[in-house]
């Protein structure tokens, strides 16, 4: 079978990690099999950018969980996304991993903490404590796929990815929404002459551009382009590889992220979107919480549409295959469970969806519980492609080593800037595939 066909079944990546000297110190260090003292905190380690996670989990404390709290109390802390990685590490390393924690950049690092007994069983767990089916079923599949079939890590979010566009702007300059690559490019040239950047991105983080990367090769290799570079049966340095990074890296040269991408980080390219200075901007389902704050959202929730990348023409791929995750996904300290925290677990499965969707418009992987009107049109669209979506897909990176997500996050922006060729750019991220 060519390898550019659709595989039926996901054969596990042996990763290869950066971190592996540093993760040598797990196998040294108390396992989570022994007896700790029972946590006199629920302690939950984030990341700086990611507000609403812990946002949600302090509104719970006070509400449908105070008593839970008031009997284990909620702690938050966080550390730059950039250090996580590393933090975790030495957490791991002096056997101090807190109940919750934001897993590491790449799903690569929470399996070595698993393998090592550092990640609570969650399918075990979850169905112990009788929540287990307040998970949807989707967001289940898809942490499954990330996780060699296991449920290791709670769905805060659950999202798909997709084209947020500016209706206003469309409809002014009589722009079809595209559906298909060519009308894409066809509707980024003509914003470009009217004087309207196409598309908003971080070239700081680097993954806002490789996602562009990876929906190109979904849409014209077909759902299972990435599995085959996951299982030796492809190298991102074949042709129809480096084609995909050639069309994103077009964008760029056309100028079509406009001026200043490499430097430009998360938070400007979202402003650059919401306040009607870019008519496009790729980007998951999590965006929903700024698009329903009308502090942050200067064009109107009415004014946003929602498309799904666009078809290639000839290609194996489909526009209704979804690439989807669970954000910054979080998991367990399996050394934390006891009958306190045993009650927060409950209680989050039990009204995190419903908190999350009505104070922050955000979607997870939660069930909603308690009925919540949708604050928006765009929401409403985005929850019934997610309901009704039959197949999803992963992103760029997902199968990646930590080492060659580093790789790959930190040359995207030289892609779309110039300064490092497509055939260059694959190269050293499939090198780094590779190294040990």
């Amino acid at each position: 079978m060519p390898h550019r066909m659709i595989r039926a079944r996901r054969t596990r990546l042996t990763l290869f990690s950066a971190g592996v000297t540093s993760l040598a110190l797990l196998a040294s260090a108390c396992g989570g099999g022994g007896t700790s003292a029972a946590p006199k905190e629920f302690k939950y380690l984030s990341v700086t950018e990611n507000t609403t996670t812990r946002t949600a989990l302090t509104k719970l404390s006070k509400g449908s969980c105070k008593a839970e709290n008031d009997t284990l109390p909620l702690k938050v802390e966080t550390v730059p996304q950039a250090s996580l990685d590393q933090k975790l590490q030495l957490l791991a390393g002096q056997d101090a991993l807190p109940a919750q924690f934001a897993a590491g950049n790449a799903p690569a690092l929470t399996k070595q903490l698993a393998e090592s007994g550092k990640v609570a069983n969650l399918d075990i767990e979850l169905e112990r404590l009788g929540v287990f089916d307040d998970l949807e079923p989707a967001a289940v599949s898809t942490i499954k796929a990330l996780y060699d079939g296991k449920v290791q890590t709670l769905p805060y979010e659950y999202n798909i990815e997709g084209i947020f566009y500016n209706k206003k702007i469309f409809k002014e300059k009589g722009i079809e929404v595209p559906g298909a690559w060519d009308e894409l490019i066809a509707a980024s040239d003509k914003l470009n002459t009217k004087g309207v950047q196409p598309f908003a991105a971080s070239g700081q983080q680097g993954w806002p551009i490789t996602r562009l990367i990876s929906g190109y090769l979904y849409r014209s290799l077909g759902p299972g382009a990435l599995d085959d570079v996951n299982t030796g049966l492809a190298q991102l340095t074949e042709p129809e590889y480096v084609k995909a990074a050639e069309e994103i890296a077009a964008l760029g040269k056309k100028g079509y992220f406009g001026k200043g991408v490499g430097s430009i980080d998360y938070d400007t390219a979202m402003n650059q979107f919401l306040t009607g200075k870019s008519a496009m901007f790729y980007m998951g389902s999590w965006a929903l919480a700024n698009i329903s704050d009308p502090k942050q959202n200067k064009v109107g929730a009415d004014n946003v549409g929602f498309m799904p990348f666009p078809a290639v023409t000839g290609g194996a791929g489909s526009a209704d295959q979804y690439p989807s995750n669970v954000g910054l996904a979080v998991t367990l300290g399996s050394k934390n469970f006891d009958k306190k925290t045993d009650a927060w677990v409950r209680c989050i499965a039990k009204n995190y969806g419903s908190t999350a969707l009505k104070d922050h418009g955000s979607i997870s992987g939660f069930k909603v519980n308690t009925p919540v009107k949708d604050a928006n049109e765009v929401t409403t669209t985005v929850r019934k492609t997610i309901s009704s979506s039959q197949q999803n897909v992963l992103w760029f990176e997902a199968f990646f080593s930590t080492k060659a997500t580093t790789a790959s996050q930190t040359n995207a922006a030289g892609l779309v800037t110039g300064s490092v060729s497509p055939k260059q750019f694959m190269e050293t991220v499939q090198s780094a595939l590779k190294s040990k």
